[in-house]
């Protein structure tokens, strides 16, 4: 039998607030075990907690960025379960009055995952487990996320990745949360379930909990996919309950039974506030977004005439994107802005965090002056991207290491001294080229770029060529 695999995600991310969602301790990452921490956030009896302001304004953020409609009405309830993260022994979440409803994030095969709904929640402490001892620290505790729950949409593995990809990059796009999935800022909570191909009834789904890492996501689901059909081939019952995975052996185990909302006995936090979003302040929110890395990519597309997959590159971080829209202003070719960035510029980044940071001693204004040199017929591509490797190394200006001669051009009599030199200095290559190998070309061209310091205009280098050995 045929299966189809089903799965939707549960993501939390960890808002990039000064302070934590109800008290005024710090949300700086790290730090000696149990020092941010104050009587509220740990939970004492007779402490008060106080809704971060900013910690609305981001989450109205995240629901517009996701095209989800904003409550006007919201409140915040306690989800109440005895875990050892948990002090108080329950969590001030959000349930049946959410602040983002009915969103989706659009996948480049057109499919929209739809999003059930966003809402605003304290982090948990977190457990360390050495040598058969559990330690907590509760650092991490009252940290604010927001939690986006999709509908079941997902309907591969790919899709799957390119979901948590986009979410981490609309995210840091429009500067709610730095994404580190490394760093527990982004975590997924999959639900996976498997049915008959062709059918529109949900199996018996399980939920593999605090997935910090897109590859391990992938597999994960690849995994549990393959095991609940073998448990539905085999005659038996998927049994619905929460799983870890563990890395080191490519498996899933349970944790414990799969609980649902009435588990959790949701009731109104009675020491909070109702919110209250007015549309103004919604459309406010709205006025302060970035462009989209989606709406970015098919303007560079359809407008700059940017390859598609070239936009992709510039568009994947926000950093590059805006250091590229600096770059292209006043240029002829927004291409050749493009070719050095992803040439030149992203071979010296050697990791995606390198590309994220996007710390290169280059301005966009002095990248821009190289490249108006070019339009403007004075250097050459050759030339241009050796001088751009020395403004990389040492942040100065094209006209440093660009003199006027340089920019002259080259006297026609020099070139074809040089062609000549060229033909004489490499008559292997001349063989080559008569044998019918078209290749062999280019090593005499590039002795005369390399003996013109590349002010050789090369096109009418290689003709120039091709004629003496006529």
């Amino acid at each position: 039998m045929k299966y189809e695999l089903v799965a939707g995600f549960e993501t939390h991310i960890e808002l990039a607030t000064n302070t934590k969602i109800f008290c005024s301790c710090t949300t700086e990452f790290g730090g000696e075990p149990n020092t941010h921490c104050c009587p509220v956030c740990i939970g004492l009896p007779g402490t008060l907690p106080k809704l971060n302001r900013q910690v609305v304004n981001y989450a109205v953020k995240a629901g517009l960025a996701t095209h989800c409609e904003i409550a006007e009405v919201a409140k915040m309830d306690r989800k109440n379960y005895c875990y050892p993260d948990l002090p108080k022994a329950y969590q001030i979440s959000q349930y049946d009055m959410p602040l983002c409803l009915n969103g989706y994030v659009e996948l480049s095969n057109g499919r929209k995952i739809r999003l059930e709904r966003i809402h605003i929640e304290e982090d948990a402490g977190k457990l360390i487990h050495s040598h058969g001892d559990t330690y907590v620290d509760y650092n991490r505790g009252g940290v604010p996320l927001i939690e986006i729950v999709s509908k079941p949409d997902i309907r591969s593995v790919d899709e799957a990745k390119e979901y948590v990809e986009k979410l981490q990059q609309v995210m840091r796009y429009i500067g709610i949360s730095d994404c580190k999935m490394q760093e527990g800022s982004m975590r997924c909570d999959v639900n996976i379930s498997v049915r008959e191909a062709g059918s529109e009834e949900l199996g018996t789904r399980t939920e593999i909990k605090n997935m910090n890492s897109i590859t391990n996501i992938a597999k994960a689901m690849e995994y549990e996919f393959e095991r609940q059909c073998d448990v539905l081939e085999s005659g038996e019952k998927v049994i619905q309950e929460t799983l870890r995975y563990d890395d080191a052996t490519n498996s899933t185990y349970p944790m414990r039974s799969k609980e649902d909302a009435h588990d959790y006995r949701y009731f109104r936090d009675p020491d909070l506030v109702t919110i209250n979003v007015s549309r103004e302040q919604v459309e406010e929110i709205k006025k302060s977004l970035p462009e989209l890395p989606a709406d970015k990519c098919k303007r560079y597309v359809e407008e700059l005439e940017i390859p598609e997959k070239d936009a992709q590159l510039l568009t994947k971080y926000r950093n590059i994107s805006e250091y590229f829209d600096e770059a292209i202003k006043g240029v002829k070719s927004p291409k050749t802005v493009s070719n050095f960035i992803i040439g030149q510029i992203f071979s010296r980044l050697e990791t995606e965090a390198d590309k994220e940071e996007f710390n290169i001693k280059t301005t966009p204004k002095q990248l821009n002056d190289l490249v108006k040199l070019l339009d403007e017929g004075k250097i050459r591509n050759n030339l241009a991207k050796s001088t751009l490797e020395k403004m990389l190394d040492e942040g100065k200006n094209a006209t440093d290491y660009i003199s006027e001669s340089d920019m002259g051009g080259l006297d026609e009599n020099v070139l074809n001294d040089l062609c000549k030199q060229a033909v004489e200095a490499n008559p292997k290559a001349v063989e080559d080229y008569k044998n019918g190998k078209e290749k062999a070309i280019k090593a005499m061209v590039g002795f005369v770029m390399k003996n013109s310091r590349g002010r050789a205009d090369a096109a009418l280098a290689e003709q120039k060529i091709k004629d003496l050995i006529k």
